[in-house]
């Protein structure tokens, strides 16, 4: 079995793969990860551009578009490694550099997951909107980041260097032992896209394990490559998915006031989309919370299984808190204008 596969999802995006690919290839060269691309079903020329020009990299077609999530899930069933390195397709990343991370996420059995420090492509002096120095969650089960909250990315300064226990790994750049990824059901395929991370990594710290964020490698994401992150869209899964990770791994006694207050903090945003002219926002709240609803009998199945599977794979006590904010990052950012992490202290 090989010590690592660095897998990358695509979806129509063979400009990424023309731009991307050729660097992850020529660094790996002295490494010899096997590199996978999991396609979900093109409809370009991506899978015959990449027999054409990549034998190597081995392909792996799916029969429909599955989304990011349950793609993933999918398409690892056919790859036997020990370390799964998912990788977006429109990042730029050196393999050589990956080694370092793998030896750190392989150093402690109580460790089972990592992500680099993710940096912008375009503007590399700055951290990028998808994990930038790693992931965080505040105490309503908003995302945040150290280098980025909600839309306001920091430069990097070396400020968030330090290598260091967080809440979430970004998807992006994610790096995982395949065992657990495996053993606590993957990524919920029920969310196509956004927050999957977040909730698989919220699951394996439920159980006692702790997420890292690796500051010493750094890899360069372009961002918005499939869903652009104004995107109608993106809002709704943002919203829809961030809830039901709330839902389904929140503690029982505290779980239902905060999903009320996420719902009015969330309507909040919609006054926000509404002096920003921006009604497609608005209307993409209103289907999240509509979705959310609608499922409720399938948000409870789910909490109920993801329980069992944490009982079954516990190895310590309690949740490593680790990354979780106990404060409103809604409050510290609107209200008393902390826009960098540093400042939340």
């Amino acid at each position: 079995m090989n010590r690592a596969a660095i897998v990358l999802l695509n979806y129509n995006t063979q400009h990424q793969l023309e731009q991307f690919l050729p660097q992850l290839v020529l660094t790996n060269e002295k490494i010899g990860w096997p590199i996978y691309v999991i396609d979900n079903a093109s409809t370009d020329s991506s899978v015959t551009f990449l027999k054409t020009h990549y034998p190597s990299v081995t392909c792996i077609e799916l029969p429909k578009n599955y989304g990011f999530a349950e793609g993933y899930n999918q398409g690892l069933k056919n790859i036997a490694a020990t370390n799964y390195i998912l990788l977006n397709s429109d990042i730029q990343a050196d393999v050589q550099t990956f080694p370092e991370i793998i030896d750190f996420l392989e150093a402690s059995p109580h460790i089972a997951a990592c992500q680099p420090k993710v940096l912008s492509y375009h503007h590399p002096e700055n951290f990028e909107y998808a994990g930038a120095a790693g992931g965080y969650l505040d105490i309503m089960g908003y995302p945040l980041c150290k280098g980025r909250i909600f839309d306001h990315t920091e430069k990097d300064e070396g400020q968030y260097d330090q290598i260091q226990s967080i809440f979430w790994a970004s998807g992006a750049a994610f790096f995982v032992k395949a065992n657990l990824f495996n053993a606590f059901g993957g990524f919920d395929g029920t969310y196509f896209a956004h927050a999957e991370e977040i909730d698989l990594c919220w699951r394996l710290k439920r159980a006692g394990y702790h997420i890292y964020s690796y500051p010493k490698v750094s890899v360069y994401h372009v961002g918005g490559g499939t869903l652009a992150y104004s995107s109608p869209f993106k809002t709704y899964l943002n919203f829809r998915n961030t809830l039901a990770t709330l839902f389904k791994n929140e503690k029982g006694s505290i779980m239902i006031p905060k999903i009320f207050i996420r719902l009015l903090l969330d309507g909040a945003a919609g006054f926000l989309f509404l002096f920003q002219s921006n009604f497609k926002g608005i209307l993409a709240i209103i289907h999240a919370h509509w979705h959310f609803f609608m499922h409720l009998p399938h948000h409870i199945k789910t909490r109920k299984a993801t329980n069992a599977i944490i009982r079954n794979h516990v190895i310590a006590n309690s949740t490593t808190n680790q990354g979780y904010l106990n404060k409103s990052i809604v409050w510290q950012f609107y209200f008393l204008k902390k826009k960098k992490f540093s400042q939340l202290s």
